[in-house]
């Protein structure tokens, strides 16, 4: 043995999980949405999905139930049902806070004075119409996601009945199409064709910056 500091053996790198939320451009920033988009880039998020849509009375009050009874719950309706959104499921590693700190304070006048950089004082109006919306938390992040992206997936499925529902909702009619496809081509080997065939298929693989196409919900 040398005098020589021995070279620890590399130590595998730590788990990183990639958490995702929701992120939603608001109706006074839609006409800024590429520029808002390339700093999400830019940032460090990925955009696995994004819609553009223009949300009814109804369905802005359904998604905002939580604030219901509230003095400002009827502007904020109006607000967010007057023109086009852009909502969008982005991931990183602690994707929540990270967009969060983002966007910065909700009101935006006083994001203004505090923290300047953030992108409600940047593209923001006042204290409501403030540009842009972020989940406050997981479970938060989970329902809104599932709002828009209803069949996303946002976590890993339990078991029991809500295991059953997802595999006859979202995994046995792709498999069912899968095997019949299998059952035309008949390949020489078929189970790497059906592998092949569903990692092509998988409808919830994510869509990397989809085009955006103004519908309903």
């Amino acid at each position: 043995m040398t005098g020589d500091s021995e070279i620890p053996d590399s130590m595998p790198p730590p788990h990183i999980y990639v958490e995702r939320t929701l992120a939603i451009i608001k109706p006074d920033a839609v006409h800024k949405a590429e520029e808002i988009e390339d700093i999400i880039l830019r940032s460090g998020f990925a955009i696995l999905q994004r819609r553009r849509v223009h949300l009814t009375p109804e369905q802005a009050s359904d998604f905002y139930a939580e604030h219901y009874g509230k003095l400002f719950f009827p502007s904020l309706v109006a607000y967010m049902s007057s023109g086009p959104i852009i909502p969008m499921v982005i991931a990183r590693h602690q994707a929540i806070t990270y967009w969060r700190e983002l966007i910065g304070p909700t009101n935006t006048i006083k994001a203004r004075q505090t923290h300047p950089d953030c992108l409600r004082a940047i593209y923001g109006t006042d204290d409501q119409r403030n540009a842009l919306h972020g989940s406050d938390g997981l479970a938060s992040a989970q329902r809104e996601i599932r709002f828009f992206f209803p069949d996303s997936i946002v976590e890993p499925i339990t078991t029991g009945q809500a295991a059953k529902d997802y595999l006859c909702r979202a995994v046995n009619p792709t498999l069912l199409k899968g095997l019949t496809e299998l059952c035309k081509q008949k390949p020489k080997d078929a189970v790497i064709w059906l592998a092949d065939w569903l990692l092509t298929n998988n409808p919830n693989k994510p869509r990397i910056e989809n085009p955006i196409v103004e519908e309903s919900i």
